[in-house]
């Protein structure tokens, strides 16, 4: 069984044999009422201790709530950059998407403007080609030295001026068009790598803020995790609050049978007192009455004796054989035969583990299994019920402090059936009286009975913890 069971400390020092007079101890301890009135104080001083840890678990609560706020208000604001920069990232997509849709546009422009070019270029290449056919004599002065008259002279003249006006023309497109060419590809090279630098910065922003929302979501788990540890202490202080007032309750009790036990002791030998003084003054007086009267029959003449022999002999012997009937079963019986020393088995079952370390945690007591519905949980010996409850680990428990030739010992049932526990809280119980039904509540793999002896009270250290084997036979 687990070693979960919550933090409580059991001061379980009662005076067992102060309650001689509602269960018959063979031997058991009569604490005084002074050292019961003391356990009391301690109990006391312990359920101080205990509201004290509350006060501090309340004030680490606190804390722990006022780092959730600011965790959750750092959450909200990166949760809001977070939602900010997606959506400027949705917005520098969609820019991106328009550019690739102006890319295509610019494209077919360039094809266009590369296409003027290349006509352009072939008006050269014809215009080079004709002068290469002409071996590249004829000259514009050739053409205005070669005119018939002023009027073909002035023709010829604008003609020139023409073909020359083209030709700048044509080269001064051709300039405008590849510096439009160069322009728009640099623009287009220009706009796509800033708004992939945009589109990388935020990116990389989202990045960092998802970083730092995966880290505060870890400190808020954190915290959550140590709430929880929190609660969970608090409600083991809680329990062991609980325990502290049955065991006080417990205690008061002892101290009030303690107190008629002492009553009755006293009124008892007063009463002997009296009555060994009548008898002594009785027997006083028929002394003296026979020394008169031995006085009187002195002085009178003796009287004759008659001795009168009166032999009976009854011998009345009544034989009387009677044949106790056995009555044998099939079945194993439900419960084990109370023994008669101080400790009786508290089950029946076989020992399936012992006291020391099992699956990295120690196991505080030993584990009786048995088949069967309806398996027996007894008291190891006379006590005084301290807890019965149902325990997260523990299950179906119940807690039992019993003092034996003046050493306190606790013991404790766990994983009882549901329901099946018989005994409650401050009851006087007697060894081999049923206390419940073997089951497998709580933290428990199977039908068993968990027994626990502890030395002196239980604590969560399970310190005081003793191997019952020798001890209680099981």
């Amino acid at each position: 069984m687990k070693n979960t069971i919550v933090k409580w400390t059991i001061v379980t020092t009662l005076g067992i044999g102060g309650i001689v007079t509602q269960v018959p101890f063979s031997t058991a301890y009569a604490a005084s009422i002074s050292d019961l009135n003391k356990q009391k104080e301690d109990i006391e001083s312990k359920q101080n201790d205990v509201e004290n840890k509350k006060s501090d678990k309340n004030d680490e609560l606190s804390n722990i709530h006022d780092e959730q706020e600011s965790v959750e208000a750092e959450l909200k604001r990166l949760n809001t950059a977070i939602s900010t920069t997606q959506v400027n990232i949705t917005e520098k997509k969609s820019q991106i998407e328009t550019t690739k849709a102006d890319v295509k546009r610019l494209e077919k422009q360039i094809k266009e403007t590369q296409k003027r070019i290349d006509e352009r270029n072939e008006v050269l290449k014809d215009r080079a080609r004709a002068m290469q056919e002409t071996g590249g004599a004829v000259s514009y002065m050739d053409v205005l030295m070669g005119s018939q008259s002023i009027s073909d002279l002035i023709d010829r003249i604008g003609a020139v001026a023409t073909i020359v006006e083209a030709d700048r023309t044509i080269l001064k497109e051709q300039e405008a068009d590849k510096k439009l060419l160069e322009d728009s590809k640099a623009e287009l090279k220009e706009k796509l790598s800033s708004l992939e630098t945009m589109l990388s910065d935020l990116e990389d922003m989202k990045a960092d803020l998802d970083s730092k929302k995966k880290e505060k979501d870890k400190v808020m788990a954190q915290l959550e995790k140590e709430e929880d540890h929190v609660h969970a202490e608090m409600l083991s202080l809680e329990e062991e609050e609980a325990i502290l007032s049955d065991q006080k309750v417990a205690m008061e009790k002892a101290i009030k049978l303690e107190k008629q036990r002492q009553a009755e002791a006293a009124k008892k030998a007063a009463e002997e007192e009296r009555k060994r003084q009548e008898a002594e003054a009785a027997a006083a007086a028929a002394a003296a009455k026979a020394k008169a009267a031995k006085a009187s029959s002195s002085s009178s003449s003796s009287s004759s004796s008659s001795s009168s022999k009166s032999s009976g002999s009854s011998s009345s012997s009544s034989s009387s054989s009677s044949s106790s009937s056995s009555s044998s079963s099939s079945s194993a019986p439900s419960s084990p035969a109370v023994s008669s020393g101080a400790f009786t088995k508290p089950a029946n079952g076989v020992l399936t583990s012992g006291l020391g370390q099992r699956w990295g945690t120690f196991h505080a007591g030993v584990d009786l299994a048995a088949t069967g519905d309806n398996v027996a949980i007894l008291a190891a010996a006379d006590g005084v019920v301290i807890r019965s409850y149902t325990s997260s680990s523990y299950g179906e428990v119940v807690f039992i402090a019993h003092s034996i030739d003046g050493q306190t010992y606790t013991t404790v049932y766990a994983h009882m059936k549901s329901g099946s526990r018989k005994v409650s809280a401050g009851q006087v119980v007697s060894k081999g009286q049923r206390i419940g039904t073997m089951g497998n509540t709580g933290d428990s793999q199977g039908q068993h009975l968990h027994f626990e002896l502890h030395k002196g009270e239980w604590n969560q250290a399970k310190s005081n913890a003793i191997n019952p084997v020798g001890i209680v036979p099981l």
